[in-house]
C-alpha cells in the first residue's frame, strides 16, 4: 500500500526491484525533516549509513530467536521503515519553543475518554530535552504496564552491563578428559548453528589430548549445567506459548517448531534438549558419547575447551523490544541481577532493576516489577515512571542507553506495529513505540517528534477495555495526535 503523506511536502518512490516504497524530503521544512526521520530512528543511535549497527549485524548472523505479542501474531517479516537519515544530526538541536501543554490538553482530552480504552486510563507526555511534563492524567498512577515494562527491563540491563556485553555459552572438559559439561551462561538465543561449532572446538580439544592427535582421547560423558540462574524455571503464569521455562540454558528459546517468533509451543526441559542437541552434534564431530546427558557442574580444575557469545547486548534489547520477545527479556533481567549481585530468579531481578531505576533517578513510586517481561498481571508501573525511562535513553550524555529507543518498533513497518497505523493511517512510520497486550490491559509507550522538532515521550496504559481490537485504535489515535500540529 502506497504510504500517505499528511502534510503534502513528501515524494513517494516505489522501489521498482521489490515494490516497497520509501519517502524522499521535497520541502525545505526542517521541522518536516524531523516528524519523518522520527519515523527511522532517533537522535544519536547507534547508526551505520542509516541502518542500526546491532540490528544488521544480528541479520547476519541469522540467529532463531523472537517473541510474541502475548498471543496476537505479527506479520512475516517488517516492511521497509522510511529513512532520512540526512536530517538526523539536527535532532534534539532544535531551537523551537517547546509545545504549548494547554493546546496539546485540548488535542488530547477528547481522544483520552475513548471507550474503546476501557474503564480506567492514565497517561503521561513529556519533552524529553527539558523534562516537563506537558500533559498528564494519573501520570503517577501505578498500572498493569503489560509488555511496556520491557523498556524497564532493557534500560536497566543496558545501566548495568553496557551495549558490547556478552553473554557466553561454554564446553569444560573434565581434567581426566573423560567429560565434557555444557555451561549455560543464561543465552536464550543460542543457535544450533552454535552448538555445532562448539563441539567442532571440543572435538578439536580432545583430539590434542589423544596420542595421535587425530582421534579423541577415549569415550567421553556429557553433563550439562544450568546453575548460573536460580529459583523457580516456571514463569508465574505456569506453562504458556510465550515464554519457555526460564533456564540459564536453551536452545531457540526452548521452541519446538519452526517459527522464531509469535507464540509457539515450547519444551518442558529446555536445558535437557540443549544438551542432547549438543550431544548429536558431538557424535558429528566424531566424538563418542556414552550415556545420556546428566545435570551436573563441571569437575574442579576444568577447562573451557569451546565458547559461544551472543550478539552484544545492544542487539539482544532491539530484538527485545521491536519483537516484544518474552525470553530474552527475562534474561536480561536475570543478567541485571547477576551483575548486581542478587540472586538470579524472578526476586532477584526485581530487586536488581528497581535498584538500577533508583540510581538513575527514575521515579519508582508504586511500581512493583514482578517480572522482566510484562506477562505477570502483578506488575505496577507509572506512565511517569516509563516516559522518564525514554527521556534517559534520549540523554545525550547517556549513549549506551540509546538501543532503547532504536529497538522500538516503528508505526506500520516493525515488530509489534507492523500491523498497525496502516491503510493510510497519517501516523504510518512517525511513532516509535512498544506496545503491551494482555486481556483487558493495553499499553503503548514510545517517542515521537512533535510539528516544533520536539522529541515527546508518551505512554497511555489502560485497563478495562473489551477487546485490543476496541483499544489499539484509541491508543494508535493518541500517538499520532502528538505529531500534528496543534491550533496555539
Amino acid at each position: 500500500m502506497r504510504p500517505s503523506d499528511p502534510w503534502g511536502r513528501l515524494k513517494v518512490l516505489k522501489n521498482r526491484h521489490n515494490g516497497s516504497y520509501t519517502w524522499q524530503v521535497i520541502a525545505g521544512s526542517a521541522t518536516l525533516g524531523l516528524v519523518v526521520a522520527a519515523g527511522a530512528v532517533l537522535a544519536a543511535g547507534p547508526w551505520d549509513n542509516g541502518q542500526r549497527k546491532a540490528e544488521r549485524a544480528l541479520a547476519v548472523a541469522a540467529d532463531r530467536t523472537g517473541g510474541a505479542h502475548h498471543g496476537r501474531p505479527t506479520p512475516d517479516g517488517p516492511r521497509p521503515a522510511p529513512s532520512a537519515p540526512a536530517v538526523l544530526p539536527a535532532l534534539g538541536t532544535t531551537r523551537d519553543a517547546p509545545r504549548d501543554a494547554a493546546a496539546l490538553r485540548d488535542t488530547l482530552a477528547p481522544l483520552i475518554g475513548a471507550p474503546g480504552l476501557g474503564d480506567k486510563v492514565a497517561a503521561s507526555v513529556i519533552d524529553t530535552a527539558t523534562g516537563k511534563q506537558l500533559y498528564g492524567t494519573g501520570a503517577t498512577s501505578p498500572m498493569t504496564p503489560a509488555s511496556t515494562i520491557k523498556i524497564a527491563t532493557t534500560t536497566a540491563a543496558l545501566s548495568v552491563l553496557g551495549p558490547d556485553h556478552r553473554i557466553a555459552t561454554t564446553v569444560a572438559l573434565s581434567p581426566d578428559a573423560r567429560t565434557l559439561t555444557l555451561v549455560g551462561g543464561g543465552d536464550p538465543t543460542l543457535s544450533r548453528a552454535a552448538l555445532r561449532s562448539m563441539a567442532a572446538d571440543a572435538a578439536k580439544a580432545l583430539r590434542e589430548d589423544g596420542e595421535d592427535g587425530e582421534d579423541p582421547a577415549g569415550p567421553v560423558r556429557l553433563a550439562y549445567d544450568t546453575s548460573r540462574y536460580s529459583g523457580p524455571v516456571l514463569h508465574p503464569i505456569g506453562p504458556n506459548e510465550n515464554i519457555a521455562p526460564v533456564t540459564a540454558l536453551m536452545v531457540d528459546e526452548g521452541r519446538l517448531n519452526d517459527t522464531d517468533r509469535g507464540p509457539a509451543k515450547r519444551t518442558d526441559d529446555p536445558a535437557g534438549d540443549a544438551a542432547r542437541a549438543f550431544a548429536a552434534q558431538l557424535k558429528k564431530a566424531g566424538v563418542e558419547v556414552t550415556g545420556a546427558p546428566r545435570e551436573a557442574r563441571p569437575a574442579d580444575e576444568s577447562r573451557t575447551v569451546a565458547t559461544h557469545r551472543s550478539a552484544p547486548l545492544a542487539a539482544l534489547v532491539e530484538r527485545t523490544l521491536t519483537n516484544s520477545d518474552n525470553d530474552i527479556a527475562e534474561a536480561l533481567a536475570r543478567q541485571t541481577a547477576i551483575a548486581k549481585g542478587e540472586s538470579a530468579d524472578f526476586a532477584g531481578a526485581r530487586r536488581a532493576v528497581t535498584n538500577e531505576l533508583k540510581k538513575l533517578k527514575i521515579p519508582v513510586a508504586g511500581a512493583h516489577l514482578a517480572d522482566g517481561s510484562g506477562l505477570d498481571r502483578e506488575d505496577r508501573v507509572t506512565p511517569a515512571l516509563l516516559t522518564a525511562l525514554l527521556a534517559r535513553a534520549a540523554d545525550p550524555d547517556r549513549p549506551g542507553l540509546r538501543p532503547v529507543l532504536t529497538g522500538l518498533p516503528i508505526s506500520g513497518f516493525s515488530g509489534t506495529l507492523g500491523d498497525r497505523y496502516r491503510d493510510g493511517s497519517e501516523g504510518t512510520g512517525l511513532i516509535r513505540a512498544k506496545t503491551g497486550t494482555l486481556n483487558g490491559v493495553n499499553s503503548l509507550a514510545g517517542t515521537v517528534v512533535d510539528p516544533r522538532g520536539r522529541l515527546l515521550a508518551f505512554a497511555f496504559l489502560a485497563s478495562g477495555s473489551l477487546s485490543a481490537t476496541e483499544a489499539e485504535p484509541a491508543l494508535d489515535a493518541l500517538a499520532t495526535a502528538l505529531a500534528r500540529p496543534t491550533a496555539e
